[in-house]
């Protein structure tokens, strides 16, 4: 199994993507929530994150999630991701439409070929100065700053804070033994470039944004209707750029609302 990961429930499969921000521990609130209320819930770390592994040679995140669900039995699921996971969960769709009978993207990282604003490159620049100083923690902090919208309660910001750490303390690391080591870690999948075809996705799809957020995330969420026939978005006045953390059980009756609205019989 290339993926640590959760699974509960019985009925419809959903998929949980987390954020790039945090890891499966991002769904807690959501977890159960879904299962009581009638699905088969896998929730996953990608690639180093929370326990999965840096790799050892070239992988897609969207390739990742069609072996979880080969390796589970599930030929299809609903994919539900949050910002770095949104866009895994559309290029997981587009990869196989057939196997995603519905989307909820939640805030999700912008599609390539999109400029980034200004606020965008400035939070890069500061980043990457942080990790050129070394000052991961500092890094991690920068990130629950940006990312976490006023409703974000303190346990919620620690929360975010330990997860970011833990990442680029696991990234950080593999990257030091490639270069002192030549060990053969590769911490990132293969980038995409160009916007994949969508044309092949038809299932119904929920694009939401946050008032608080980043303006690159509101702008991508508002381009998906126009690219997905079954489309919409939606924003949510209160929200940063996690809103399933900042006010989770809103979130959880927006997901539990929209996959009974497009529930299909399980058979995967």
């Amino acid at each position: 199994m290339t993926l640590s990961y959760d699974m509960t429930g019985e009925g419809p499969a959903v998929v949980l993507l987390h954020s790039s921000v945090c890891d499966r521990r991002m769904w807690d609130a959501q977890f159960e929530a879904l299962a009581d209320a009638g699905h088969r819930v896998v929730r996953c770390d990608f690639r180093g994150f929370g326990r999965s592994p840096v790799a050892e040679g070239p992988y897609t995140d969207a390739g990742d999630v069609l072996e979880l669900m080969d390796a589970l039995g599930i030929e299809q699921a609903a994919l539900v991701g949050s910002s770095f996971g949104g866009r895994v969960a559309l290029f997981t769709a587009a990869r196989s439409p057939e196997r995603v009978t519905a989307l909820a993207l939640l805030c999700a990282a912008p599609l390539p070929g999109h400029q980034p604003s200004a606020e965008l490159v400035a939070f890069d620049e500061r980043e990457s100065e942080l990790f050129e100083a070394g000052d991961l923690a500092g890094a991690a902090e920068l990130n629950v700053r940006t990312w976490l919208g006023p409703d974000a309660d303190r346990a919620t910001r620690d929360a975010v804070h330990r997860m970011q750490l833990h990442a680029f303390e696991v990234q950080t690391a593999a990257e030091e033994a490639v270069e002192q080591e030549g060990a053969p870690f590769v911490l990132s999948g293969t980038r995409v470039t160009e916007l994949p075809d969508l044309s092949g996705i038809k299932a119904p799809c929920l694009a939401v944004s946050g008032a608080h957020d980043l303006p690159d995330f509101g702008q991508a969420a508002a381009r998906i209707p126009a690219l997905l026939p079954q489309a919409r978005h939606t924003e949510l006045s209160w929200a940063g750029h996690l809103p399933g953390l900042e006010r989770p059980d809103e979130i959880t009756a927006l997901l539990t609302g929209f996959l009974a609205e497009h529930r299909v019989p399980s058979g995967a």
